[in-house]
């Protein structure tokens, strides 16, 4: 089973660990890709200007013009204990028992729009690029699309895709059994499932906490499917899948 986790725009500061070593991070099939656009982000934070415009940065965002100038040489930490903000607040990485940030590291992924899927205990600096981001003469899709869906097409068991739209354009997944994609839904008083926006992100760091602290190596969604009501989860299918894409889940929160 892998989970695969949106990053965050929001990031904290410092970390005890070395330099950022791309061809150390998990698929280092992708380390190419990896070190031309940190090579590209590092070059561009020379230009406060056009870092601002690209990264659509507001005037009390510079600092993170100084992370990106420095991207070679600053510290690192785990995946899940850089990013912040609602989704990783509610994962509180931090907490996770040892046996459950194990799991993680095996079991989940983050798709960092500059470092592409990265593994939950992999170590990366502090930075700022997201899949909107306008890097001169290099589009994100482009760069990506075609080398993550290359490493994500052998991958067998089950394929939980949690991420937003716009990083699942980034690199699509196989479409085939056990490969599903989460959506948050909530259920009114009428019987209705509507989507949700900001509890989405809250939802899905609950919900993935719990499956990491279960740590339970799912083989087929219907397994899956048949645990989650024993862990207090109200998930069912959603969609079927078509010849173009993977089905659907829905958490019904």
């Amino acid at each position: 089973m892998l989970i695969l986790l949106p990053p965050s725009e929001t990031k904290r500061d410092g970390g005890d660990g070395p330099p950022l070593d791309v061809a150390r991070l998990a698929l280092p099939a992708l380390a190419p890709q990896r070190r031309e656009l940190v090579d590209a982000l590092v070059q561009l934070a020379e230009d406060t200007d056009a870092s601002v415009a690209a990264l659509k940065l507001g005037r009390t965002q510079l600092f993170e013009v100084e992370r990106n100038r420095q991207l070679h040489t600053s510290a690192t930490m785990p995946v899940i204990d850089r990013y912040t903000g609602v989704l990783y607040d509610a994962l509180d990485a931090a907490t996770l028992s040892p046996a459950a940030r194990a799991f993680a590291h095996s079991h989940l992924v983050v798709h960092s729009a500059l470092l592409g899927p990265v593994a939950a205990l992999d170590g990366v600096p502090a930075y700022r690029m997201s899949h909107d981001s306008r890097l001169p003469a290099l589009s994100l899709k482009g760069h990506w699309v075609p080398v993550i869906r290359q490493q994500f097409a052998p991958l067998d068991g089950v394929l939980l895709d949690l991420r937003s739209e716009a990083y699942t354009a980034l690199g699509t997944l196989p479409v085939r059994e056990g490969s599903a994609y989460l959506r948050v839904l909530s259920e009114g008083a009428d019987g209705q499932k509507r989507a949700l926006n900001h509890f989405n992100k809250k939802s899905k760091g609950e919900f993935t906490r719990v499956v990491l602290e279960a740590g339970i190596d799912f083989g087929s969604v219907d397994e899956l499917l048949d645990w989650a009501p024993g862990a207090g989860l109200r998930l069912q299918r959603h969609k079927l899948a078509t010849a173009k894409a993977p089905e659907e889940l829905a958490l019904i929160v």
